[in-house]
């Protein structure tokens, strides 16, 4: 390596090591689906997903986690992690759609992402605006600023095609009923899904398999970053905005260092730096495959993600030693 190059912050190694623990709070989920117990779910991969990073080589720092420290005793924002070595942000989302996972619906994930300390955004436990599309058009052909309705309009422009060839993806949500009326008097299609907006969110970036073209709607902040993340990995565009309507969560803002309660955050704010991003399926989806369960191997599908070079790898594995996911503990 030359004198004046300097090397990644992240190192590609770290990777693997992000799938790993994905794969493992899968399976923790995986072993519950079906059975109609969120909660129990939710524990089985988040216990599974901090002690996998607590043996992680990171010197880490979450900053979307599963809640505030003195609401929950693992995986809370500010807890530091890791062994020692790359010191770095981390998200963690351990189950993504409890509900599915739950019902043994479709699109249940465990997802981590990493950063380059400081780099990921701070968020109170709100709801975020979001808009995201996917990569190949102009820089801010779509904003938050303007209406659902002119979104749609613009997105279709520039992919050439009437607006009722465009598929907005929404949560379907009581608060949403206004803005799947605006986005269908367009002329377009809308997608309603139960839960898991971070992989809807990211379904935009390859709208030819997952046809989805564009990503409305409010959901959890925290959920917004980890998409942002794998968005900054693989192209795309997205906005955020925090929905900071009283006192109590202005309180939480500005704790975090927030002073515009206004702000549109763009993908480069909410994630300024080098990411990996890995993501494992809990339930089968567009996305990924779920768990599968044989005599003597289980199966789990990944998928990781890096921002500096813009790698997407696939990960199908047969785990045989069984030992490593202990199912006794």
């Amino acid at each position: 390596m030359s004198a004046d190059r300097t090397p990644p912050a992240l190192d590609r190694r770290l990777a693997l090591e992000l799938a790993q623990i994905t794969e493992r709070s899968a399976v923790a989920a995986a072993r519950l689906r079906g059975r109609g117990d969120e909660q129990a779910a939710e524990l089985a991969a988040a216990g599974t997903c901090h002690r996998e990073l607590s043996r992680s080589s990171l010197s880490g720092v979450i900053i979307i986690g599963e809640g505030m420290e003195g609401e929950v005793d693992q995986l809370f924002v500010g807890e530091e992690i890791g062994l020692g070595g790359s010191p770095v942000d981390i998200a963690v989302e351990p189950l993504e759609g409890t509900t599915l996972c739950a019902k043994n619906m479709e699109g249940s994930i465990s997802l981590v992402a990493i950063a380059e300390r400081g780099s990921l955004l701070k968020v109170p436990p709100v709801y975020m605006e979001k808009l995201a599309i996917g990569p190949g058009y102009p820089e801010g052909i779509v904003s938050l600023s303007r209406p659902a309705e002119e979104n749609v309009q613009a997105l279709a422009e520039a992919k050439g095609v009437p607006a009722s060839e465009i598929t907005a993806l929404i949560l379907d949500r009581p608060r949403h009923a206004s803005l799947v009326e605006a986005v269908r008097r367009t002329g377009a299609a809308v997608k309603l899904i139960t839960d898991g907006d971070v992989a809807g969110v990211i379904h935009t970036t390859n709208p030819q398999e997952s046809g989805i073209d564009i990503y409305l709607g409010l959901g959890g902040a925290s959920e917004g970053i980890l998409a942002a993340a794998a968005l900054r990995c693989i192209g795309g565009q997205m906005e955020g905005r925090l929905v900071l309507d009283n006192e109590d969560k202005r309180r939480q803002a500005r704790a975090l260092g927030i002073k515009d309660f206004e702000r549109i955050y763009r993908l480069d704010d909410m994630v300024q730096a080098d990411c990996i991003v890995a993501a494992t399926g809990v339930t089968d989806g567009a996305l990924l495959k779920g768990v599968r369960f044989g005599r003597d191997v289980i199966e789990t599908d990944t998928v990781v993600l890096r921002a500096s070079t813009g790698t997407v790898r696939r990960i199908s594995t047969q785990h045989r030693d069984f030992r490593k996911f202990h199912f006794n503990d």
